[in-house]
């Protein structure tokens, strides 16, 4: 488990890897939530190789983190004013993820977390024969995910501030399998979330994903 380094046009970004003890396996993209690459995606990212995945976690924000909403809201909105940098990044974090030694197979998978769950369904319109599956945590409620060529796994809360529930109940597509957890609020899935985890409903999502990742 290592931080590694990879280059978005020029530029050096940074990263997390996970490997499994087998050394080698399929590859996932793990997309953290607008907190940042904090040591929870860390952790995530660790309990996928531990299941035999190849795991690449890129920072979107350069090391900056944080546990407050405000701050997460700020680090969101300057991503977002400089939207072709960060989907060049994420572009890149792809490449260097399906690049690596480890990894087996031609097409990897992705994970995105809230924040990260746009940028899983940005990339997957960008480059439709990169995934074969893609995992979204609390984010795209509504999305049209039926045109994706990757099968679709979607977590919801029941109650979410962040997302209508009700797109999310309505979403529909031979290719998708999705998931509302009763009770739930944002966030649900992240431990160091007092306000939201449900550990029941997040040990629940985690055995959906790891069964969808391995079917």
């Amino acid at each position: 488990m290592t931080n590694e380094t990879f280059e978005v046009n020029g530029e050096k970004k940074q990263g997390y890897l996970a490997l499994p003890a087998g050394g080698s396996g399929p590859g996932v993209l793990l997309l953290h939530a607008w907190w940042g690459l904090t040591g929870l995606f860390k952790e995530t990212a660790d309990k996928l190789a531990a299941e035999g995945f190849v795991v690449f976690a890129p920072d979107f924000f350069d090391g900056a983190h944080t546990a407050e909403i405000a701050e997460a809201e700020k680090l969101v909105q300057a991503s977002g004013d400089n939207f072709p940098a960060m989907q060049a990044l994420a572009e890149a974090a792809v490449a260097f993820l399906k690049a690596h030694p480890a990894v087996t197979g031609e097409k990897v998978a992705v994970i995105g977390f809230s924040f990260g769950a746009a940028y899983a369904l940005v990339l997957d319109e960008a480059q439709p024969d990169a995934f074969d599956k893609v995992v979204l945590f609390y984010g795209m409620a509504g999305a049209n995910v039926g045109k994706s060529k990757a099968k679709v796994l979607a977590h919801f809360a029941e109650n979410d501030p962040y997302e209508d529930t009700e797109a999310a109940r309505g979403m529909s597509a031979p290719n998708l399998e999705r998931h509302i957890y009763p009770g739930t609020g944002h966030w649900f899935f992240e431990h160091n979330r007092a306000d939201a985890y449900n550990a029941e409903a997040a040990d629940l999502a985690w055995k959906r994903t790891i069964s969808f990742l391995k079917g």
